[in-house]
């Protein structure tokens, strides 16, 4: 396999220029500052092959968004870029600042039509090459579960709720989330529970307005959340995500709901004997987990070496180097290219595996919803307080979208 690979790799190294930066070299921005290891290693095994150097910069991830864009108006932004998916991406595409990918070989034939949509404009233009997906898991204690006499992982969110009450009746903390950040409560936990209430046709169905965003389902969806809150930490309203992985990792709280993206880093960080379980569906729904095409790779469409930056793209969009980046990828980030992938550790193929047989879909409001982001979260951290009730919710988020399709 390895003799394979090498060969594979040769060939496709021998149809790359050999790039010599006569005036510098190319620069990558990006929102994970955690990954700053994995990437030079990565970009460093790209140099070797190409002789192309490519520094990386990344940017706090709330930060990256606004510093990005101010980069790219004033004529600074990086050569290639980490491009959210859906409207976020398509945003900057729009403003002209994306180099087209539909040509740089790979591109189509080497993804399916869904992954590729995610940053796909609505004029067919391609505006990043898909490069890794996320998932949102409940983490949790391997230690602590043993010593409860936990032997069985929950199969239902009833289940799972019995399972927190007997967690906390035992005196450990259940949950280790808070809702300080104002955009976890959201991303992992309510986006991670909604595959298990609804199907792709479902979410297109919202979307339209041919389903009415404060029906039974949702209602229940809210009212399932809320149960949740019990199990939080004391003082959750001051505990934002980090704070969050640093009670799971310390083993002051049994689970942490949270995205596959903090698997490498709880590994590296924390001794802590961790597993890690899809979100339980309720009795008589199929299992789902939200799979959401999280990082594209763009181009700089005024980057001073166009032709450089085509050529990573299009060693990105291909199976050999799908493959090498995939062994640089950090833990609980998953190559979403449509060729046969291995992953060299055993826990990321694990979680990998969560999504066989079940229902999965990305996150729920991202591809035509983002209207609502601000608006649940708000609503969430409401209902978290004690200040809003699961139909209180409902009625808000759905007036919101009615009055979004009236425009």
């Amino acid at each position: 396999m390895k003799k394979l690979l090498a060969l594979a790799l040769v060939a496709i190294v021998s149809l790359l220029p050999i790039l010599a930066m006569a005036d510098g070299e190319l620069v990558m921005g990006s929102w994970r500052t955690d990954d700053a290891e994995q990437v030079n290693a990565l970009l460093a095994k790209y140099e070797e092959l190409t002789g192309t150097k490519i520094r990386f910069e990344p940017t706090t991830s709330t930060q990256y968004n606004a510093t990005l864009r101010l980069q790219l108006d004033n004529g600074t932004g990086p050569d290639l870029f980490y491009s959210r998916s859906y409207a976020t991406g398509d945003e900057l595409y729009l403003n002209g600042f994306n180099v087209v990918c539909n040509d740089i070989p790979g591109v189509m034939e080497n993804f399916t039509d869904s992954v590729r949509g995610a940053w796909t404009a609505a004029d067919g233009s391609v505006f990043a090459v898909p490069f890794a997906a996320v998932s949102q898991v409940i983490y949790y204690n391997k230690d602590i579960f043993a010593e409860q006499g936990i032997e069985k992982l929950p199969e239902t969110w009833e289940e799972f709720i019995a399972l927190c009450q007997q967690l906390k009746d035992a005196g450990i903390t259940p949950l280790a989330n808070g809702i300080h950040d104002n955009w976890d409560i959201l991303e992992c936990v309510l986006l991670g529970m909604l595959p298990n209430y609804f199907t792709y046709e479902d979410r297109v169905a919202y979307e339209s307005g041919e389903k009415k965003l404060n029906d039974e389902t949702w209602v229940k969806v809210y009212s399932d959340f809320a149960q949740l809150i019990p199990f939080f930490p004391e003082g959750f309203e001051s505990i934002g995500n980090n704070d969050a992985n640093t009670y799971f990792g310390l083993g002051q709280a049994a689970m942490l709901i949270d995205g596959s993206w903090s698997c490498g880093t709880l590994m590296k960080d924390y001794d802590v004997n961790m597993g890690f379980m899809a979100f339980p569906a309720p009795a008589g729904n199929k299992a789902g987990l939200c799979l959401h095409a999280d990082m594209g790779i763009a181009g700089n469409a005024a980057s001073a070496h166009p032709e450089e930056v085509k050529a990573f793209l299009a060693w990105l969009a291909s199976p050999e180097g799908a493959q090498i980046t995939a062994d640089y990828l950090p833990g609980g980030f998953l190559p979403i290219i449509n060729a046969p992938i291995t992953l060299q550790d055993e826990t990321i193929n694990e979680m990998a595996a969560l999504s066989e047989g079940k229902n999965t879909d990305v996150r729920f409001i991202w591809a035509k919803m983002m209207d609502l982001y601000t608006p649940m979260v708000e609503n969430l951290n409401a209902i978290c307080r004690g200040e809003q009730t699961p139909q209180g919710m409902a009625d808000a988020i759905n007036a919101l979208w009615e009055e979004a399709l009236a425009k």
